[in-house]
């Protein structure tokens, strides 16, 4: 469409039209009745009576009849005990291909490790690896073999959780190859905070994509419309996006993961510390890989002891873990209330506690923490003594005017 964008929400709360930047998006509310479905009212903090958009069959299954379907997705694309695909196939959907995002299909692989293209045990359809080395970009061969894709993934709401990364990539390749594209939106377990610096797209990599900050405390769903919409997918191109909301769901909603969504984020500590803790990526300091403590810790040999210590190991899931075979002092910060944890954002003084431990000045921080960070102004700060409220304070006009930015593209209430 020369003029604007068409996005099909389906959802069950409201009827909208919205303007945004010289571009109309309107969106066509499906109303489901809860009487229909037998979907709880009461809606738990922890998220218990969520309803993510893959359960939502009535709404996508007739969307794909007709049709082949190629599915992004991994091991966090469960309806309950069922995986996505399966659900699918037993509807009798003809999925034709399979792309799988960082650590594969099954979501076994390390951290940055390629994946090779393969077929699944289970079914046999061919999966397309789109983190293998080579090209996050699927084959033309490959696009010719479906009419639609669908993405159903547990994101974890960090713009250098690669994710939504790939399937942007994949939304590209859509928008090149005229395909629909429906996201089956999932909560996201850090969707009530909004905080960090945001991305200079001078920094822009395989660990960041778009101008948002470190916590945009936004769903896949809402952060596909706002790409559309905002003119960020290549060219600025447009896309005929449906987005399959989730049901139940609030971004004040503290929702628990059923799946852990990476082989080094187990369980919702370190969700919720994986905003601060993966800027150690970029030092040397180890923050937890290699031990049963992934980004709920962090210790280097040079870090004078502290009562703390650990020594990491290679592993399933984290191969070659910085410091690998050395003993580490540190700190572990599994006691901390997670209230607190959440309320902190992104909370930079740990990256600064290590930096002044080691004394290692210069040799401290490696190009991919700039590249995390989004910045080089965080490395420059810390190196210049500033604190983490100090650095904090120079993004809260930038957070002020992105908040500004996604409202129109949010599918669910903030409260």
């Amino acid at each position: 469409m020369a003029s604007g964008i068409t996005i099909f929400v389906v959802t069950a709360n409201h009827n909208t039209e919205y303007f945004m930047t010289g571009r109309i998006i309107t969106i066509f509310i499906a109303l489901l009745m809860t009487a229909a479905t037998g979907i709880a009212a009461t809606v738990h903090d922890d998220g218990s009576n969520v309803v993510v958009g893959a359960a939502r069959t009535s709404e996508y299954l007739p969307m794909l009849k007709g049709k082949r379907v190629a599915l992004l997705s991994n091991h966090t694309g469960m309806v309950g005990k069922e995986h996505t695909l399966d659900l699918m196939l037993r509807n009798g959907v003809n999925v034709t291909t399979i792309f799988s995002p960082e650590h594969g299909f099954r979501g076994t692989a390390s951290a940055g490790e390629h994946v090779s293209s393969s077929r699944d045990e289970k079914t046999g359809i061919p999966i397309a690896s789109l983190y293998n080395g080579k090209t996050r970009m699927p084959a033309p061969e490959v696009m010719r073999k479906f009419d639609v894709i669908v993405c159903d993934i547990q994101d974890v709401g960090l713009r250098f959780y690669t994710y939504y990364i790939t399937m942007l990539d994949l939304m590209n390749a859509a928008a090149a190859h005229g395909k629909e594209f429906i996201v089956l939106d999932r909560p996201n377990p850090n969707g009530m905070t909004v905080d960090g610096p945001i991305l200079d797209m001078k920094f822009a990599s395989g660990v960041g994509r778009l101008p948002i900050p470190v916590l945009h405390g936004m769903t896949l769903g809402e952060l596909a419309m706002m790409a559309v919409s905002e003119g960020w997918l290549k060219n600025g191109a447009d896309l005929q996006l449906n987005v399959v909301e989730c049901e139940g769901y609030t971004h004040a909603t503290r929702y628990r993961l059923p799946v852990p969504p990476s082989p080094n984020l187990p369980d919702m500590k370190a969700v919720y510390l994986y905003p601060s803790t993966c800027f150690f990526e970029g030092t040397p300091v180890n923050l937890g890989r290699g031990t049963d403590m992934p980004f709920t810790v962090y210790g280097h040999p040079a870090i004078p002891p502290t009562g703390f210590s650990f020594t990491p190991r290679s592993r399933q899931g984290a191969k070659n873990p910085p410091q690998e075979g050395n003993l580490c002092h540190g700190r572990d910060l599994r006691d901390i209330p997670d209230e607190d944890i959440i309320a902190r954002g992104v909370d930079l003084s740990y990256v600064i506690d290590a930096y002044k431990a080691t004394r290692l000045g210069k040799k401290f921080f490696s190009k991919f923490f700039d590249l995390l960070a989004g910045t080089d102004s965080v490395r420059i700060m810390i190196e210049r003594g500033a604190t983490a409220d100090e650095i904090r304070a120079t993004w809260a006009d930038d957070l002020r005017r992105f908040r500004e930015r996604r409202a129109p593209y949010l599918l669910y209430p903030e409260e």
